[in-house]
């Protein structure tokens, strides 16, 4: 007998509670019991805690723990054709960007595509240790013929940072105007910056087919615009009040103050926000070979899914160099910004 079965017959709930009980559907545990000849009952606490579960025992027409995730998972389902309207020619871009990446990365002859991209990290750094580390990382790449998964994971995090960046610094410009909309922001960005990775992908996977590249696209973007959104906000806030004040002493229009003043000012902090997109987007990128994303990250999983230790090993120390590549040439760059800010 549930603990609870006397405070609802002291409430005069008991009529009620027994309504229908015959049509209620057993659990499992239930059904285990009944198969074997016993009850499903198990020896309560003391004073057990009112979960749903617990007050069903003794009154049926209280929901189950099953019943509430049920009705979830059912109103997802119901509004699913509706979102899939309306999300389908929205995303459809993103996965058109991602193909297209993917295709550069892979279709362009190595000899043209990492003297690029050593080109590329020479002119965003302009150190020479950093260029000549990355050099030397992509040749290791390609001596153990890793080279192209690694351009593959490369094109995903080129994307995905590019539109995080590109949508993420208007929020957080948007965010440090308005004390109401950052109200409104701060709570999305810490569910979005502690909701766990494999969580971003339960609902993608019932909106799209796993083929398409905007499953993990959307999920990438998610989980890796947040840092970008907040150092925005928190760069353009920091600019010293007098600076402002003078901007518009000299009568600068609010346009005029945003690009000549507060985001050069800013900058570093946004430069450091976009150094932890890339990190994110890469560790996201290794969630998402669970959903048909390419590159290191598949190899991983092989490792996992065959037990090939090996080739789950060298997989992640090419994540490993890519990481190291993509943090020493943001913050290169971000030293860059630096010292040109920096007071003479």
């Amino acid at each position: 007998m549930s603990f609870y079965d006397g405070l609802f017959d002291r409430a005069g709930l008991r009529n009620w509670c027994d309504q229908n009980s015959d049509g209620a559907p057993l659990s499992m545990a239930d059904l285990l019991a009944k198969a074997k000849g016993q009850t499903a009952d198990q020896p309560s606490e003391v004073l057990p805690f009112p979960s749903l579960d617990e007050l069903n025992r003794s009154c049926e027409q209280i929901s189950q723990t099953r019943d509430l995730t049920a009705s979830i998972e059912k109103g997802f389902l119901a509004a699913k054709s509706a979102l899939k309207f309306v999300l389908d020619p929205v995303t459809q871009p993103l996965s058109w960007m991602l193909d297209g990446a993917l295709w550069l990365f892979t279709a362009t002859p190595w000899w043209i595509m990492i003297p690029l991209l050593v080109g590329l990290t020479w002119q965003v750094s302009r150190s020479c240790g950093v260029t000549l580390f990355v050099a030397l990382a992509f040749l290791f790449l390609g001596v153990i013929d890793h080279l192209e998964v690694a351009l593959q994971t490369l094109s995903i995090i080129f994307v995905c940072t590019g539109l995080s960046v590109l949508l993420g610094v208007p929020v957080g410009i948007a965010m440090s105007r308005s004390k109401g909309l950052q109200s409104l922001a701060i709570p999305i960005l810490d569910l979005l910056q502690t909701l766990p990775t494999f969580v971003y992908l339960i609902p993608l996977i019932f909106l799209f087919s796993v083929t398409e590249a905007k499953l993990y696209g959307i999920a990438i973007i998610l989980y890796a615009i947040v840092p970008v959104i907040r150092l925005t906000d928190l760069g353009i806030r920091l600019v010293d009040r007098d600076v402002i004040e003078a901007a518009d002493a000299f009568g600068m229009t609010r346009r005029q103050k945003l690009w000549g003043v507060e985001l050069p000012l800013a900058l570093p902090n946004i430069m450091a926000g976009i150094n932890q997109t890339i990190m994110m987007s890469l560790a996201m990128v290794v969630i998402a070979s669970l959903v048909s994303a390419p590159g290191l990250g598949v190899l991983v999983l092989r490792g996992i899914r065959n037990l090939e230790l090996g080739v789950g090993i060298v997989a992640g120390v090419g994540i490993v160099l890519l990481a190291v590549m993509l943090d020493r040439t943001s913050k290169a760059a971000l030293s860059r910004i630096h010292k040109h800010h920096a007071p003479h």
